[in-house]
C-alpha cells in the first residue's frame, strides 16, 4: 500500500510542478500551455510512459525504496511570448521546484500540528511521504544539468555560452553519473531538508 501511495504522490507531484510551470508562462505572457489544455491537475494529459511509470518503478526497484524519482510530460511553452528571454525562462523554470517546495512546506506544517495528536498517528507517515517525495522533485530538478530547471536557472545567474555548450553537449553524461553515482549525496541532502522542514518549522 506505501509503495501505490508513494508513486501515486510522485504522479500528482510531478504534475503539479509542470502545472506551475505552465502558469508562470501564461503569467509572464505566454498562453501556450493554457490553449493546449495544460493547465490542469487532471493526470491525464500530462502523463509520459517513462516519466510517469517506468522510471519510477525503475528507481524505486534499484534503490529498494529508498528513492522514487519520475517527471510527467514537459508543459510547451513560446520563448517567443517572453519579454526577457533568460530572465522569464529562469523564472518559468524556478516555478516548478518551488511548487515542490511549498508542498513540502505546507504538508511539513500538518505533521508540526499533528504530531502529538493521536488521532493523526496513522497518517503521519503519508504526510512524512509527502513531504520527502517533493523535496527529492525540488533537489533533482534544480541540479543545474540541461534539461533539469537549474540548468535554466544557473544559465541566467552565470552566463557562461562556452560552460552551457559544453553541459548541453555533455548532459547525457553527468544525468548518468548523477542517478548512478550521486544518488546517496541527493538523499543525504532532502535527508537535511526534510529534517529542517519537518523539526524546526
Amino acid at each position: 500500500m506505501t509503495t501505490v501511495f508513494q508513486l501515486i504522490i510522485l504522479l500528482f507531484s510531478a504534475i503539479i510542478h509542470e502545472v506551475a510551470h505552465g502558469f508562470a508562462a501564461f503569467k509572464l505572457g505566454d498562453d501556450t500551455a493554457e490553449k493546449m489544455g495544460r493547465l490542469t491537475l487532471n493526470p491525464l494529459p500530462h502523463l509520459d510512459f517513462l516519466g510517469s511509470f517506468a522510471f519510477p518503478l525503475i528507481s524505486f526497484l534499484s534503490t529498494g525504496g529508498s528513492l522514487v524519482f519520475g517527471w510527467a510530460k514537459p508543459v510547451p511553452y513560446n520563448p517567443f511570448k517572453l519579454k526577457n528571454l533568460r530572465r522569464d525562462t529562469a523564472l518559468l523554470a524556478f516555478a516548478g521546484p518551488l511548487a515542490n517546495l511549498s508542498m513540502a512546506l505546507i504538508f511539513s506544517l500538518f505533521i508540526r500540528f499533528t504530531i502529538n495528536n493521536p488521532q493523526f498517528s496513522g497518517i503521519l507517515l503519508f504526510l512524512a511521504i509527502i513531504v520527502k517525495i517533493n523535496l527529492i522533485l525540488a533537489v533533482f530538478n534544480l541540479i543545474p544539468i540541461p534539461p533539469f530547471d537549474g540548468s535554466k536557472i544557473f544559465f541566467y545567474l552565470f552566463p557562461s555560452p562556452k560552460l552551457e555548450s559544453f553541459l548541453y553537449q555533455y548532459s547525457f553524461l553527468f544525468i548518468f553519473l548523477i542517478l548512478f553515482f550521486g544518488g546517496g549525496i541527493i538523499s543525504l541532502i532532502v535527508d537535511f531538508l526534510f529534517s529542517v522542514f519537518t523539526r524546526i518549522i
